[in-house]
């Protein structure tokens, strides 16, 4: 229940589109998040969590990156206080990497994927591609050290 409740949805905004659409050629995962302008709370949550060198480290990864929307619709107060338990914070955004560059093309129905906190999250394609449950809004974002799928919610590990 409390899950579902913080599994929020909120559509990425068109104008972030045309901002990761262009050549990202040597620039890592990290790179792209903070030049894009929307995933300002994702990068905090990356630099509070210490984990800015190893995701701009060689990698691959997969990051499936929520965006700022993604983190507002939170219940209020949450953000903060992910922020102050680095631990926590640390499994979240752990949850939402895998290890590899994973392109859409890779994924399956039903397929599980290891997420680099030992937990695995769910890939579904019914009504486009669904990783637990939040929404794939853009795919394939190709950076130097692996591959963002920008997703419309914050999830969530057990």
């Amino acid at each position: 229940m409390i899950r579902k409740t913080l599994v929020a949805t909120s559509f990425l905004a068109l104008t972030a589109a045309p901002a990761l659409a262009h050549n990202h050629s040597g620039q890592t995962i990290v790179d792209i998040a903070v030049e894009n302008g929307n995933f300002t709370t994702l990068v905090a949550a990356v630099e509070a969590a210490g984990l800015v060198e190893t995701l701009s480290g060689d990698g691959p990864f997969t990051v499936f990156a929520p965006t700022d929307d993604a983190f507002a619709a939170l219940p209020e107060g949450t953000v903060e206080a992910l922020l102050e338990d680095i631990d926590t914070l640390t499994a979240i955004l752990t949850y939402h990497v895998v290890p590899g560059a994973v392109m859409s093309g890779d994924l399956t129905d039903g397929m599980m994927a290891e997420t680099v906190n030992g937990q695995s999250v769910t890939i579904t394609l019914g009504d486009g591609v669904q990783v637990d449950g939040a929404n794939v809004v853009m795919a394939d974002i190709e950076a130097s050290n692996g591959v963002i799928h920008v997703i419309d919610a914050v999830i969530l590990p057990e």
